[in-house]
């Protein structure tokens, strides 16, 4: 019975901490049947962009989100932009949006944004509903390298060598030590911190795949008829998933010279 009752508890605080994806991910869902139309004058991305703007608003009104967690959400939300913009300017072509929008960038509706803010949310909501903490967590500055440069790699693979596979063995090495702690009830359950962000980034690729399914946005080969986004797009979330934590550990909580980390108070 107490198993039943920590897996209950545990979906729940998980469904919880995941509610602005869980939002969104439901609107790309129910919004498909909007195809291309404009309904007073927006279309399906504008409406996307106001569903995720009122989340947001909501989740701060009824403090469901604190100004601190706001705040890493906006940055990565920057950044992700910033990425998007180049990823999808035709010179390059990585991936497309094939509706058409008025609040955009260049080639990116603005609600784009929202999706990668969803996973800054749910690090910042996950690591205070569980109360998480980390263990043998390395210094910032390493962590904040290896951020970067798997940003940075994004971009710069068209011109120069992809380095992903360097940025994977690197992130091995920084964090095979590191343990998460979170509290289950009465229980704390320990887990090697690079098995929890291998599992998250399995999860944002079934979600990927949902979204290119309903059309939010399409890869090349999947233009003329859909297929499941490939397993090496794992990959790329995984080191997604490294800077968006790296942010929130960086912004929401304090690292002794020993590399425990807790949230601030």
């Amino acid at each position: 019975m107490n198993v039943i009752v920590n897996i209950l508890r545990f979906s729940s605080l998980a469904a919880s901490a995941a509610v602005f994806g869980i939002l969104l991910l439901l609107a790309f869902i129910f919004s498909v049947s909007m195809e291309d139309d404009a309904y007073l004058g927006f279309y399906r991305y504008d409406y996307l962009l106001f569903f995720a703007l009122s989340i947001q608003f909501a989740m701060l009104y009824l403090k469901l989100e604190s100004w601190a967690e706001a705040k890493v959400i906006a940055l990565f939300h920057v950044m992700a932009m910033v990425m998007e913009i180049v990823l999808t300017n035709p010179l390059v072509g990585s991936w497309y949006y094939p509706q058409p929008s008025i609040f955009k960038i260049i080639t990116v509706p603005l609600f784009a944004g929202f999706m990668y803010s969803a996973v800054g949310s749910f690090f910042s909501r996950g690591i205070r509903l569980f109360q998480v903490k980390f263990d043998a967590l390395p210094s910032f500055a390493a962590m904040l390298s290896l951020a970067v440069l798997s940003y940075l790699n994004f971009m710069t693979k068209f011109v120069i060598y992809d380095f992903r596979y360097v940025l994977f063995i690197w992130s091995f090495l920084l964090f095979y030590k590191t343990r998460v702690y979170f509290n289950l009830g009465s229980y704390q359950v320990k887990s090697p911190m690079l098995l929890v962000l291998l599992i998250l980034a399995v999860i944002i690729w079934i979600a990927e795949n949902v979204s290119t399914f309903y059309q939010i946005w399409l890869y090349p080969t999947q233009i003329e008829a859909w297929h499941m986004v490939g397993l090496a797009k794992i990959g790329s979330w995984y080191l997604l998933l490294l800077l968006s934590l790296v942010l929130v550990l960086k912004i929401l909580g304090e690292r002794d010279c020993e590399g425990h980390w807790h949230i601030k108070h």
